[in-house]
């Protein structure tokens, strides 16, 4: 016997199996993160106790730009925490964070266009800016192509139609082809956006129809009706419990009767309810506005993030159940982090599946040094 193999036996000489791993299911990701770390033995009881105890969960982050060091929150609801994110980061204060879909963070000016794709959104690509100069476009990314989509230019009468970015051959291509709904409706906030490993999905959040481009063919598909609902007034896209779902906002801005989730169940032919959200958590949703318009969503696994679109105060948390008769598991995330001061800044959501390997990357990078800990006091440092 090796004598790692002996220091595994010894380190797990006073807690065996299931009751290590049954105590390891109890930890926060982050400290699991590092007691993998100790010998093989622990790596193994921990990625068993994530496996029969306590399984990863989608992370749900909240990105800030101050003036000093960049922040972010992360709320991880397997073990129902959050925690604060510092790391240095490339971005100058005065780029305009923003994030069209779940996993994607970008600043978009006229000499440079960053985006970061990573789960933690740790590390920052940087690439020459698109041939037009356009300001609040829909910006995904497809499989290794980054795609930008209208927007407004104070310097054509028209608008901008479609670049592609090629990660792997580092170089912009075009498209001109853009349907006329975009001549109204130029900007992202009209819209939201879902994507698959080939298309880009972008729907019109008041009327309910949906356009796909395909960044290959560079071609679009649509209009599609996917309005669910006579009663909905806004809806949104996006991907949750290994297929497309739509949110539909019920009712009127000034009262909003229920909010309701809806799966595609034939690619944009059909669609059904899949889940409602409590009454009394939609009235945490809209919280004290007068009006809630929209709703914004962030999404990965099974897991959907929902909060107000322009006072998002509450979150709400919506487990998509796969299997069975399906359905969704409603929860509210504890709030920690937004409030009256924070709110004030620039709140930029995404959300992650953020592994163990994740946050020991993040832990052992030494330039920049990134710090992640339990969130222990209200609001941001």
């Amino acid at each position: 016997m090796s004598t790692e193999e002996t220091a595994d036996e010894q380190d797990g000489a006073a807690v065996h199996g299931d009751i290590l791993e049954c105590i390891l299911s109890h930890l926060p990701l982050i400290d699991l993160a590092s007691s993998s770390s100790v010998s093989r033995g622990w790596e193994r009881a921990v990625s068993s106790s994530i496996s029969h105890f306590n399984a990863l969960k989608p992370w749900l982050l909240l990105h800030f730009h101050p003036k000093s060091s960049p922040s972010a929150a992360a709320y991880d609801p397997r073990s129902a925490v959050w925690m604060n994110i510092n790391y240095h980061s490339p971005i100058p204060p005065t780029a305009h964070l923003q994030s069209s879909h779940s996993s994607l963070l970008y600043t978009l000016t006229p000499s440079k266009f960053s985006f970061s794709i990573d789960p933690l959104h740790l590390t920052w690509h940087h690439v020459d800016p698109p041939l037009t100069w356009r300001t609040d476009p829909i910006v995904a990314l497809v499989a290794h192509r980054v795609i930008i989509v209208a927007g407004t230019s104070v310097f054509n009468d028209e608008p901008p139609a479609v670049e592609i970015h090629d990660l792997k051959s580092n170089t912009w291509d075009t498209c001109e082809e853009l349907p006329s709904i975009f001549a109204e409706y130029a900007t992202a906030m009209w819209f939201s956006i879902a994507v698959d490993d080939n298309n880009l999905h972008v729907m019109h959040k008041t009327s309910g129809a949906v356009f796909s481009f395909d960044p290959i063919k560079k071609s679009w598909a649509g209009p599609f009706d996917m309005k669910p609902d006579p009663d909905v007034f806004s809806s949104i896209i996006g991907f949750a419990g290994g297929g497309m779902v739509i949110v539909g906002l019920l009712g009127s801005p000034e009262d909003v009767k229920s909010v309701k989730i809806y799966e595609v169940v034939v690619q944009f032919s059909e669609c059904r309810k899949i889940g409602e959200m409590p009454k009394s958590f939609v009235e945490k949703l809209q919280g004290e506005s007068a009006e809630m318009a929209s709703i914004g969503m962030s999404s990965a696994g099974d897991f959907i993030f929902l909060h107000h679109g322009s006072d998002p105060v509450e979150v709400i948390q919506c487990e998509v159940v796969s299997g069975g008769d399906g359905g969704c598991r409603w929860g509210i995330v504890p709030n920690t982090v937004v409030d009256d001061r924070t709110r004030l800044r620039r709140l930029v959501f995404t959300s992650s599946n953020v592994g163990v390997e994740d946050l020991q990357r993040a832990l052992r990078s030494e330039s920049p040094q990134t710090t992640i800990k339990v969130k222990e006091s209200d609001g941001l440092n």
